[in-house]
């Protein structure tokens, strides 16, 4: 996996904890703690945040409909394929909400899986070889 970063504060994520890091002005830094969750099997975790973020864009009422239901076949239901960790309450108000689901239907959902990420996941990505790797490299390119 090649990633280049055009900065060191881009990877320098500590400084704006896993907010900064999960917004576009960072891709390389998204690319590698995707890569992190992958290699300890979450990543559905952040896929699951990212597909909510682009939910929240959707205009069109039709289009919102497909999306909801495509989101919570893949993460929600249980037995998904990349199913979330969210309590049987949330799912019930998310299956409810799929006939006309408004743009905020995944939004409690969201917020916890954001914080098992913020406080589970993204500290020990900080402290993970993949990590650290990069941002060693991108040190040493700033300082030659």
């Amino acid at each position: 996996m090649v990633l280049r970063c055009t900065s060191l504060d881009c990877l320098k994520l500590n400084s704006g904890g896993l907010q900064k890091h999960l917004f576009p002005l960072c891709a390389a830094g998204q690319l590698v703690f995707e890569e992190f969750l992958r290699s300890e099997y979450s990543e559905e975790n952040l896929l699951f945040w990212l597909a909510c973020e682009n939910y929240k864009t959707i205009a069109r009422e039709t289009e919102r409909v497909t999306a909801a239901k495509r989101i919570y076949a893949e993460f929600v239901q249980v037995d998904a394929t990349r199913q979330i960790n969210i309590d049987c309450v949330t799912r019930e108000e998310i299956s409810e909400t799929l006939s006309q689901p408004g743009p905020n239907c995944f939004d409690r959902a969201q917020k916890l899986i954001y914080g098992l990420m913020e406080n589970d996941c993204y500290p020990r990505f900080l402290k993970s070889e993949i990590y650290q790797a990069l941002l060693e490299y991108q040190l040493s390119r700033t300082l030659s």
